[in-house]
């Protein structure tokens, strides 16, 4: 039995946050402020001319259109003609701001409530609907893919709305938090799928493939027959649509 790390002197481990844990706190401390409108003003210095939401929506703008490697403090700054100290004053940072960028780019959620037929064609508008806003901002797959992110009001609304739907089916509450987070999953599936496109790189791998099948066809019976009856070729219609139908096919399934 290995021996235990002496405590201290009351018996108690301590409690009291690393460095880097109380760094993280206080991130995350500041992003629920900065999303919730609940930032103290600043007390010194000159009055403010600028606002959190107008240097997301400036820094959304470089993202949209340069991608989110571009965005920075100093490059959000020159959008103003002030240095990045002077963002401070508004953001405490880039992980707070891109937290505020995700909430307003996800936008406020689609009004299903008034759709006819229950809770399939609302989720079936509220998941084209999201998937969307990936459509107009596809940065959001990378801002929000690697950390854990702060949710905010719009984020929220999102997942308020997509409950609200399921309210009625007998779903326990845990069944319906699983089906909001397979159709984000889906929904992130197909964004990424739209963001890794290159028509010359698909060309070239079929290509590719096609030239490799036809030498060792008797290797891959099952993928060569699939390809000569097109399974790869173009389907036409929305991609997210074949998921979204077998996703709530299985919420019906388990609903009877």
């Amino acid at each position: 039995m290995a021996a235990k790390k002496p405590g201290p002197a009351n018996g108690r481990e301590s409690t009291k946050p690393t460095g880097k844990q109380a760094g993280k706190q206080a991130g995350a401390k500041a992003s629920f402020a900065l999303l919730w409108g609940e930032q103290e003003p600043p007390s010194r210095g000159p009055k403010p001319s600028l606002t959190a939401v107008r240097i997301a929506e400036a820094a959304m703008g470089i993202a949209d259109e340069e991608g989110l490697d571009a965005v920075s403090l100093a490059r959000v700054a020159k959008e103003f003609g002030v240095t990045a100290m002077a963002l401070y004053r508004y953001v405490p940072g880039k992980a707070e701001l891109l937290d505020l960028m995700v909430d307003l780019a996800i936008g406020p959620p689609a009004p299903i409530a008034g759709i006819p037929g229950g809770w399939r064609p609302q989720l079936t508008e509220w998941a084209r609907q999201c998937s969307a806003a990936y459509s107009r901002h596809p940065w959001i797959l990378a801002a929000t893919g690697m950390r854990r992110q702060i949710m905010g009001p719009h984020q929220l609304g999102w997942l308020e709305t997509a409950l609200t739907a399921m309210a009625g089916t007998g779903l326990s509450a845990a069944q319906q938090h699983d089906t909001f987070l397979l159709l984000v999953g889906h929904i992130r599936t197909i964004a990424q799928q739209h963001v890794d496109h290159d028509e010359a790189a698909n060309a070239e791998w079929a290509r590719l493939t096609a030239d490799v099948l036809e030498r060792h066809a008797d290797r891959f019976p099952a993928l060569t027959s699939a390809i000569a009856e097109g399974a790869f070729a173009p389907q036409g219609g929305d991609p997210l649509d074949f998921g979204l139908e077998r996703i709530l096919d299985g919420v019906a399934a388990l609903i009877t």
